[in-house]
């Protein structure tokens, strides 16, 4: 347990809870509504099924289609129906994963308040089943039941834990299109059931547990994404971090190319994708280095021509390892074409103007410049306009013009810590959390 959740007030947590069942039951009773109706079999048996393949949420917040079936409780049943269905749902669910009573605790009432609540408000307004305006109604209770389930939960659990707020109330984002979807679909299934009755109904209580297990393969997918995700930034972040073991300008030469790598293709106009695109490739531009001899990577030592082959070899195989794992394929392609020049005589395939990934001539020009002004570069350092007017010598050949021409724009309105990037800063580059939960789609 964390100091956070050590200062949290679990009693009072369950007090709320007791509270809120205890004002769904008696509801519940006071007004309990059809209790024989042949709807409350097939409500009941999928909102338990709907239920044990429920998608996690969050740890012990679930999201299934058994909400569902207690709108339709709500609207078609009454206050009685729509108290048994999700208490047992939950019960079962429970007793299938034997997660903390608290949390349990805090589900039932969390689930069962705004139900009840909704099949109050259904019995008071006495719509007609058939009619638009019970349509309307099972849509508004559903948006409703949804709201007020998800913050009376979260909020429960802030004060149980002692978690901060912020994290709290956290929307899932990307669940909203599945919230829709499940109103919809309460919608149409009351509708549906109103005009064709139970034989139809029970057919398209299937297709909705089969719904639910569908979102749950989904969501499983994702959190296997972002476990992998996970290790493949650790893993070429470690491979970085040992370069720099071996060449201690690496990682900040790494960072400073990603930053203007990044600021040029913004000052240009790319796209957001393609904008993290450059940075991302910025970051791991050189990690085919790691690859070459410990003689190679030495200052100061004359190389030899095999020497000078090794080298021209990085790009393919900083390129290959991305290709390895995977997940960073459009990086790939970035990366082994960062050294060809606009007038094919790069490496290592030689490639022209047209052929060259526009973000690679952006690597090339934010790269060549940090090497021409960093304090840790091989040769003298220059200033930045030495570098400028240097990158313009050799622009149309070595490097692409009109991105030469965005990085002395972008320059012209920066400072010195800027324009040298001499305390550019790999870790925050980087990033690492943040491109996990992106990685993953989070």
């Amino acid at each position: 347990m964390t100091e956070s959740q050590a200062a949290g007030r679990p009693q009072l947590a369950a007090a709320i809870a007791w509270v809120g069942i205890a004002v769904s039951l008696g509801f519940a009773v006071a007004d309990p509504g059809k209790l024989d109706d042949p709807l409350w079999i097939a409500l009941l048996a999928c909102a338990i099924g709907s239920r044990l393949v429920a998608v996690d949420l969050r740890s012990t917040i679930f999201i299934s289609g058994a909400f569902l079936c207690g709108i339709l409780a709500a609207g078609f049943l009454g206050p009685a129906g729509a108290f048994v269905l999700p208490v047992a749902a939950e019960l079962v669910g429970w007793s299938v994963e034997r997660y903390r009573p608290l949390p349990l605790l805090i589900n039932v009432a969390g689930t069962t308040l705004p139900t009840v609540l909704a099949a109050v408000a259904f019995r008071a307004l006495d719509l007609d089943h058939e009619s638009a305006g019970f349509a309307i109604a099972l849509a508004v209770a559903s948006c409703a039941v949804l709201l007020v389930n998800i913050v009376s939960v979260d909020l429960d659990r802030a004060i149980a834990y002692a978690t901060p707020l912020s994290e709290a109330f956290k929307p899932p984002v990307h669940l909203f299109p599945a919230f829709a979807l499940n109103i919809a679909l309460v919608t149409g299934i009351g509708s549906l059931y109103a005009q064709t009755g139970f034989a139809v109904i029970a057919l398209v209580l299937v297709a909705l547990v089969a719904f639910t297990y569908m979102t749950r393969l989904v969501m499983a997918a994702r959190e296997r994404t972002r476990e992998y995700a996970n290790l493949s930034w650790g893993v070429l972040s470690g491979l970085i971090r040992t370069l720099d073991a071996r060449d201690h300008r690496a990682a900040r030469h790494c960072a400073a190319v990603a930053r203007f790598a990044r600021d040029i293709a913004a000052h240009v106009g790319m796209s957001e994708r393609d904008q993290e695109l450059a940075h991302t490739a910025g970051l791991l531009h050189d990690i085919g280095r790691f690859a070459l001899s410990d003689r190679v990577m030495e200052r100061g030592v004359v190389l030899t021509e095999d020497d000078w082959t090794a080298i021209r070899r990085h790009p393919e195989l900083g390129a290959d390892m991305l290709r390895d794992i995977g997940v960073y394929g459009p990086i790939s392609e970035i990366i082994v074409a960062h050294h060809e020049r606009p007038d094919g005589k790069g490496y290592p395939h030689r490639l022209t103007a047209d052929e060259i990934p526009e973000i690679a001539k952006i690597i090339a020009v934010a790269e060549v410049y940090d090497t021409l002004t960093a304090p840790d570069t091989y040769r003298t350092r220059l200033s930045s306009f030495e570098a400028l007017t240097e990158l313009r010598r050799v622009a149309g050949k070595q490097l692409d013009a009109g991105y030469v021409e965005a990085l002395a724009e972008l320059l012209a309105g920066q400072g010195t810590d800027y324009r040298h990037a001499d305390a550019a800063d790999y870790d925050e580059e980087l990033a690492i959390e943040r491109r996990m939960n992106e990685a993953a789609g989070g």
